[in-house]
């Protein structure tokens, strides 16, 4: 499904059924330098369960045009004009990461547009260390390559795919292979400069489930508390063994938080 956003054409995979403005919607927002296919395992069940499904592209990742945005203000500004171009007064907000950040942000800025929102693999700030940007900056392949390192736990570095013959790390590497020049550096100078996390979280109205990885070593279970102890209806569910990225490490376990989360039946 296409929107114009800002003059630039949006693109968003609907789960595989036709949009129905007569049911509920979930904005569901990736991590840097990724694209809505990171959410292959989960859009489907929920547009198939009473959910409309909105999986984004962000400006300038996968089929989207545009630029990637230059801050995590700027991309829940942008998610915001995104929804009154599809005519949705609120919506709930599922994020990974920097979509994390972003679904955050929004939905304490913007309070009276989020439903609810679940926050998979998150912490108030994400400091991302110098050597990734640096590699990011220089559009090495060594950025990917970190990330997938750091961002899978260790049971996906031995394999563990729930289909058989798929490599979950090679998968991840050739993602952010694909990312375009410049792209995955603007997305994680993003993440390292945000500092309003835990201001927003004081303002934010919504329920909120913070889905965490229990092997997660970018955004660890301990940075998480912070944002539990100060949005006021918050539940906190972490998954046993999964990593940074645990919708590909443990897609039916994160299927069914997010599910239950959102009362998709």
């Amino acid at each position: 499904m296409w929107f114009e956003v800002d003059g630039v054409q949006i693109f968003a995979q609907t789960g595989g059924r036709p949009f129905d403005p007569s049911l509920q919607t979930v904005v569901m927002i990736h991590g840097a330098g990724m694209d809505q296919t990171v959410w292959q395992q989960q859009s489907r069940y929920l547009a198939h369960h009473g959910w409309n499904v909105l999986a984004v592209d962000l400006p300038g990742h996968g089929r989207s045009e545009g630029a990637a945005c230059g801050s995590v203000a700027e991309s829940a500004d942008w998610l915001i004009r995104l929804l009154d171009t599809a005519k949705l007064e609120t919506v709930a907000l599922v994020g990974h990461s920097l979509g994390a950040l972003i679904s955050l942000d929004a939905a304490g800025r913007y309070a009276g547009r989020v439903s609810r929102a679940a926050l998979l693999g998150v912490t108030p700030k994400m400091p991302v260390h110098q050597d990734l940007l640096d590699a990011a900056a220089e559009n090495r392949p060594l950025a990917g390559q970190l990330i997938v390192g750091w961002g899978f736990g260790k049971q996906a570095h031995r394999g563990g795919n729930i289909a058989p013959g798929m490599w979950m790390m090679g998968g991840g590497n050739r993602l952010l292979e694909h990312a375009g020049p410049g792209v995955l550096a603007a997305d994680l100078s993003a993440a390292n400069a945000y500092e309003a996390g835990l201001t927003v979280a004081g303002d934010v109205q919504c329920p909120v489930l913070l889905l965490l990885g229990a092997a997660d070593k970018m955004t660890p279970v301990k940075g998480a508390r912070k944002l539990q102890d100060t949005i006021a209806d918050c539940r906190t569910t972490v998954l046993p063994g999964a990593g940074h990225m645990m919708m590909v490490e443990a897609p039916r376990e994160t299927l069914k938080a997010i599910a239950d989360f959102l009362g998709a039946s």
